[in-house]
């Protein structure tokens, strides 16, 4: 089964990016982060492409990180881990930073959970738009981590400091109602798809070489930097991933604990 779908609207204008893993809550593995980077770069070479909208297939959008995907095959663990020692923007944080490099408007539409991982593709996205009982969080504070596919980077345009680090070092669940309060969303709707929709029609009257233009612009103007900011995820990731208090963080949230827990909330990132 295919971890990403791309569906065009008749025009080929409007293209929806669907995590497709329903099952796992679209849990993230290798193959769909393999299947992401794809996506943004096949999208990227579509001329017709106006606008771009990210989802989820099924009862959430994202939960995080598939950790028994990851740990269970030795060959894949190790080189998730060798993506940390890379001197430049590694696939975990292109999942989520690669929708800026796109001239177009990105809409995540965000249902269900929304935990770690599928918060930091979010962040991506230009505009996001909420359920009132989706649940975010960035969740590896739990796992003795910090976020590294682009979320430490992407929350300083959103968040002051100190609410960065809060939601950060304590890992809390939030509503739409609460995550619009904080400014990690930008609307909270019943019906998420619809107000994408309207956000598009709008947007799709304007220039898109204004429209890309501004895009480009304004990240350039609030994310000075932003490749040092990524090389510090990598950096402090790397100080954590394995030593005795992150495994202690681990071994807290045990196989029977987990087992109590529905499958989406047993997610890393």
């Amino acid at each position: 089964m295919d971890r990403i779908l791309i569906n065009f609207n008749a025009e080929r204008t409007v293209a929806t990016v669907l995590l497709n893993r329903p099952e796992k809550h679209n849990g993230v593995d290798w193959p769909m982060l393999k299947a992401m980077r794809k996506a943004q770069k096949d999208l990227a070479a579509v001329k017709t492409l106006r606008a771009i909208v990210l989802k989820g297939e099924g009862p959430s959008f994202c939960a995080g990180l598939d950790v028994k995907s990851v740990i269970s095959d030795p060959k894949t663990a190790a080189v998730m881990y060798a993506n940390l020692w890379l001197p430049t923007r590694n696939i975990f944080q292109s999942w989520s930073t690669g929708w800026r490099d796109l001239g177009v408007p990105v809409i995540a539409v965000i249902h269900g959970n929304c935990f770690g991982a599928g918060l930091q593709l979010a962040l991506g996205a230009d505009i996001r738009v909420c359920q009132p009982d989706a649940v975010l969080s960035i969740l590896e504070a739990k796992w003795g981590l910090v976020p590294d596919m682009g979320g430490g980077a992407l929350l300083r345009e959103l968040l002051p400091l100190d609410v960065a680090k809060e939601l950060t070092m304590t890992g809390r669940m939030l509503n739409g109602d609460d995550a619009k309060k904080l400014g990690l969303v930008t609307h909270v709707e019943a019906d998420p798809q619809a107000r994408a929709d309207a956000l598009i029609a709008e947007i799709l009257s304007r220039s898109p070489d204004s429209v890309a233009a501004s895009k480009f612009m304004l990240q350039r103007i609030w994310g000075i930097d932003q490749a040092a900011n990524l090389t510090q995820e990598r950096r402090w990731q790397r100080r954590l991933l394995g030593f005795k208090n992150q495994r202690i963080s681990v071994a807290k949230h045990s196989k029977r604990e987990a087992a109590a827990m529905p499958f989406a909330q047993r997610q890393i990132r």
